[in-house]
């Protein structure tokens, strides 16, 4: 076996894969203008920035995202009439051969209906209703869009959030803050392109799908933040790890990455060269991010932040800071409830969450 010729352990496939002049290789050489034998191109970050099809007015995105919180029907969405059939039963016309929860119940007594008894009011120019759960809101319609237009036939908690952050029930698809980094990058330099913060006594159900990027390259997924201590677990280089010794295991990685990159072309070997490079970055700057500590007292008063406390209102302080630095999409989510529940999975696949996992241990070198 020591003098077996090697060439007679290859397959066809190997050959097409190895020499690059396969069917597919030339074709695909032939749309991109390629030529052959041509140096290969610089790894370019995925997450640059990008402009926009027409000019922006923002420049990032919050999105808060609270489940449990009071329906459309109590703060925006006025329906006279059912106030006016509040306690009657419903119509058999409506629940005809529509499906909804627990609606085996249904045989054994007619649901009825259930409206508000929340005053509803018009304000500002533009007239629109906003019940009295709304203060605030209600001073400043005229400068905000309400969308009404939204509905889906999803009855269940995990499948109803998916839809809302993905457009479809379906686990896979990117998420909104996916896209909006896929389309136009970020110009945060030391922080992802997405960053997710969480409150309450568990994770949102539907998990990691909420912010993950689906069939788009994993480094436009959502990475989740902690509210207290380490924003991200490992983050900090443990004793013993210079900056130097760090900073030349990265460059080894990026180094045989690159090789491997050029090799194969994977998009996802990309996502790892600049993910490892943005969790080196993070070491100093996501902890600032979470730490509201240097904000005002007069703008913690605002959000109703307390220092120390793991809350949504500690969560929002860290949002425009986020937008300031250049992250083009903070979603905020924030759970009710009682109940104990294990935290929401984390996909850490290509990540950079996997990435700072990995600097703080790099091998011996």
């Amino acid at each position: 076996m020591d003098h077996l010729n090697p060439l007679l352990l290859q397959t066809r496939r190997h050959f097409f894969r190895d020499c690059a002049v396969g069917l597919g290789s030339i074709a695909l050489s032939s749309l991109l203008g390629d030529r052959s034998g041509a140096a290969p191109a610089p790894v370019v970050n995925p997450l640059a920035p990008r402009q926009p099809h027409y000019p922006a007015k923002a420049k990032s995105v919050i999105y808060l995202f609270m489940a449990g919180g009071p329906s459309q029907l109590e703060l925006f969405d006025h329906k006279p009439k059912l106030q006016e059939l509040n306690g009657k039963p419903i119509p058999e016309s409506f629940i005809k051969n529509k499906r909804f929860a627990f609606m085996d119940s249904f045989a054994k007594e007619v649901p009825k209906l259930l409206g508000t008894k929340r005053r509803f009011a018009r304000h500002g120019k533009c007239q629109a209703y906003v019940s009295e759960c709304l203060p605030h809101i209600a001073g400043i319609v005229d400068d905000i869009a309400i969308v009404r237009s939204v509905a889906t036939e999803v009855f269940n908690h995990g499948p109803a959030k998916i839809f809302v952050n993905t457009g479809t029930a379906q686990f896979g698809r990117p998420s909104m803050g996916s896209w909006v980094t896929y389309g136009i990058g970020s110009e945060s330099q030391n922080l992802p392109g997405f960053v997710v913060l969480q409150s309450g006594p568990r994770g949102p159900r539907g998990g990691h799908a909420l912010w993950g990027s689906g069939f788009l390259p994993s480094t436009y997924q959502g990475v989740p933040f902690r509210t207290s201590g380490e924003p991200i677990l490992n983050l900090t280089s443990p004793k013993g790890i210079t900056a130097d010794r760090q900073r030349q295991a990265l460059d080894a990685l990026r180094d045989l990455n690159a090789a491997r990159l050029a090799d194969t072309g994977d998009p996802e070997i990309a996502t790892r060269i600049s993910s490892y490079e943005m969790a080196y970055r993070m070491q100093s700057s996501a902890p600032e991010l979470i730490d509201v500590a240097g904000e005002s007292k007069k703008t913690l008063e605002m959000y109703g932040a307390e220092p120390g406390k793991a809350t949504f209102r500690q969560q929002l302080p860290a949002g425009p800071p986020a937008g300031r630095t250049g992250v083009r999409f903070v979603q905020l989510y924030h759970t009710t409830g009682t109940t104990t529940a294990p935290p929401a999975r984390t996909s850490t696949r290509g990540s950079t969450a996997s990435a700072a996992r990995s600097i703080s241990r790099p091998p011996p070198l």
